[in-house]
């Protein structure tokens, strides 16, 4: 039997018993017992590569001290670097890439790509990097960003300024910040029926005593439903929910704006000179409704604070900050808990808690708000809005009436 065969048939008895450091000396030995043309016998038998077995000739020939430390499979600073060790500005170069797409709270941009891992691989390729989209991806774990921006960016790419317009946001939300002056994101809450209903998710019971609860998810005509419309504040971490009993309208979705200002924004922000407001691109606060913007007119008036509105475009309301800051906790804080009645649910809106300092206020509105209200001309007249240069249609900015004095 040649050696060759030799070495093949005792490698294969043992090799599953071997981690990388002792395959590589097993191999090691059986070439030092050949002599000479034992590496090239070895590298044929085993497969192992003949600079693995020539390190681990060399690591034999040394005193014991020198070799591998046992319980480790390479040296100390042996085995491949990654890539982002080679490459020292791999990580800022995709930082900069990121940045102008991202959107902030009061720290730091909001961590979610409007850029897919793959257009982002592909643009740091070109400025001479060597990287994968499966690299960026774990990057951009390694940075805070949420895997959301890339499913985000499929569902809503369809229209042609979608990032430009998500670039204009996160221009205005920094400015705001930095001069202290409130910046809110606004949306109504999924509708919830109101009774002892099933409500998705499980909590804590003793086993074998589920929460009893309707077969049958049917509209209770006295208890009706519930509209939760909700402020987050991007500079204190806090939101405000109106939980309505009527429609889901303009002038609802103003008033909730109005007592958050009144109850939460005005002894947080007493030198406030303005007011940004982000919000989608439909429902109650959409930008083609005129009582929206009628109504936000009133309230400039009212506070004597100019208002600027900046909507996400057609498709991408998830992107707004409420979403993620407020809703989805909210949803968390009720999950597996009947909301049996209005008071029910404005006690665990208002028991909201995160790790990161939330804070959530809640009152219900018993107010009625009448739907498909029309504006007459003469009040669309009276609205002092100013559009922006970029988008008018999606940007602009509604002025207080002077003060007569």
């Amino acid at each position: 039997m040649s050696d060759e065969e030799s070495v093949r048939r005792r490698f294969k008895l043992i090799n599953g018993m071997l981690d990388e450091r002792l395959r590589r000396y097993v191999a090691a030995a059986e070439a030092l017992a050949i002599g000479r043309g034992g590496v090239s016998i070895v590298s044929r038998a085993t497969g192992m590569s003949r600079g693995t077995i020539q390190a681990g000739v060399t690591e034999l020939k040394q005193p014991a001290r020198k070799r591998t430390p046992a319980g480790r499979i390479r040296r100390p600073g042996g085995g491949r670097k990654r890539t982002v060790d080679l490459d020292p500005t791999l990580r800022s170069d995709l930082e900069k890439l990121l940045e102008p797409a991202t959107r902030g709270d009061p720290e730091t941009p909001l961590r979610w790509s409007c850029k897919s891992s793959r257009q982002l691989s592909a643009e740091l390729n070109r400025q001479g990097h060597r990287t994968s989209h499966r690299m960026v991806v774990a990057l951009l774990h390694e940075m805070d960003y949420s895997l959301q921006a890339n499913r985000k960016t499929i569902e809503g790419a369809s229209h042609p300024d979608r990032n430009a317009q998500f670039e204009h946001i996160n221009r205005k939300v920094k400015e705001h910040l930095r001069t202290k002056d409130p910046v809110i994101s606004v949306d109504t809450k999924k509708k919830e029926l109101v009774g002892n209903f099933k409500n998705g998710g499980r909590e804590w019971r003793p086993q074998g005593d589920p929460e009893q609860v309707q077969i049958h998810d049917f509209v209770v005509p006295e208890l009706g439903r519930a509209i939760p419309y909700g402020v987050y504040d991007l500079g204190q971490n806090t939101g405000w929910v109106s939980v309505g009993v009527d429609h889901d309208t303009a002038e609802f979705a103003v008033a909730t704006i109005r007592r958050w200002w009144y109850s939460m924004g005005r002894p947080a922000y007493r030198q406030a000179k303005r007011l940004l407001i982000t919000a989608d691109a439909g429902g109650s606060n959409g930008p083609r409704l005129h009582l929206w913007k009628l109504e936000l007119q009133k309230l400039a008036d009212e506070i004597g604070l100019p208002i600027s509105v900046s909507h996400f475009p057609p498709g991408t309301s998830k992107w707004n900050k409420i979403e993620h800051r407020l809703f989805s906790f909210i949803s968390q804080n009720w999950r597996g808990k009947p909301l049996i009645s209005h008071q029910v649910i404005v006690k665990l809106i208002a028991g909201t808690r995160t790790t990161t300092g939330l804070k959530v206020r809640a009152a219900l509105d018993r107010n009625t708000y009448a739907a498909g209200l029309k504006v007459d001309k003469q009040a669309i007249a009276k609205i002092r809005m100013k559009p922006a240069g970029f988008h008018g249609d999606w940007n602009y900015s509604i002025l207080p009436v002077a003060s007569q004095t």
